[in-house]
Formats: structure tokens, sequence, C-alpha cells
């Protein structure tokens, strides 16, 4: 018997369609041209680019928003859940440090509410590893939202197989090439 863990084959629902081969094409465009601003303005960017990035999915993206005490960096709709957005434009990986903070947000939200943490620099091996397993948040990498554009995959089924892929291992961060092999 084998694991439900392993890689999944890229299944022809999970390409985007050439009807949006023009949008994700700019999605793209956008994505390479975050990193020409200012150290400064990207992160703004990088927020706008994943809520642009949510929308043409069809996932209802919410804007950053403040808390008492706590910016979110925005929320989405997925699968029936609501997911709230860490989102970092850093030149170096994200370490244990930050996702405690992301997961002490999500901890403080209703017990349905779920979260995503994504870097553009990736993230520690140590600081996933000192996270530890079995939390509400998968994570995503740059290359991950690279990968997932180059390759034409719909944003839904690389949430969905991280997500499920979390369920069965307890591991936050799968990468994309780990799920989608070619």
């Amino acid at each position: 018997m084998s694991g439900g863990a392993g890689p999944q084959p890229v299944t022809q629902g999970a390409v985007v369609s050439a009807v949006d081969r023009e949008k994700i094409s700019k999605i793209k465009s956008d994505l390479l041209q975050i990193t020409s601003l200012a150290p400064h303005a990207r992160g703004f960017a990088f927020e706008g680019f994943l809520a642009s990035l949510f929308n043409a999915f069809g996932l209802e993206a919410q804007e950053p928003f403040r808390n008492r005490g706590e910016q979110i960096d925005g929320s989405f709709l997925f699968g029936g859940d609501t997911y709230l957005l860490e989102a970092k434009w850093h030149g170096q990986p994200i370490g244990v440090a930050e996702l405690h903070t992301f997961h002490g947000k999500i901890e403080q939200k209703a017990a349905w509410a779920r979260g995503l943490f994504v870097s553009n620099s990736g993230f520690t091996e140590q600081g996933l590893a000192a996270f530890g397993r079995g939390k509400r948040i998968i994570c995503m990498d740059g290359l991950d939202l690279y990968e997932m554009l180059e390759r034409k995959l719909l944003l839904t089924h690389v949430l969905e197989r991280k997500v499920r892929r979390a369920a069965e291992t307890g591991s936050a961060f799968v990468r994309v090439r780990d799920i989608f092999p070619r």
C-alpha cells in the first residue's frame, strides 16, 4: 500500500485554459516587475499582486486590514474556509519567529480560520522544523509562485494539493515541484 503523500501527476484540469493564458501572463509579468521596485514599495506591491492573483482565480480577496494591535495582509475564501494572509518580501528566508507570529494571529481568530504565509524568499529549514507540525497554516514561496505561473497551473489546484499534503503529513510547506512533478 502506498502512502497518500507522494507526488501526484498533473491532471488536465490542473492546467490553465487557453482563455486564461493571457491573464496568467500578465500576472506573471506583474510578479517579475515587483523585483525592480524600491525595498519598501515591494511589500505593498506584493500584497496587491497576491490580491490580484487570488481574485483572478475567484478566491474573493480582501484588502489588508488592521485589527486592534495587528496588521493582516489580506484574506481570501477557499474551499469554504477563510484564509488570512501573511505576505513577506524580504531578502532572507523566513525563520521560526515570523512563522510563530503569524500562527499566533491565526490562533486568536475563529477556530475555522486558516492561514497562508507567502514569502518571496522562502523559509529556512530550521525555521520550518522548529515551527512544527499540525498547524492551521500552509506556506508558499516565490519559487512556488513562479513555477505555478510558468507551468500554467491553477492556483486553486496548488492550494488544494498543499492543504491535502498538510492534512496528510502535518507539514506546512511543500514545494509545487514536489506535488506537481513534471
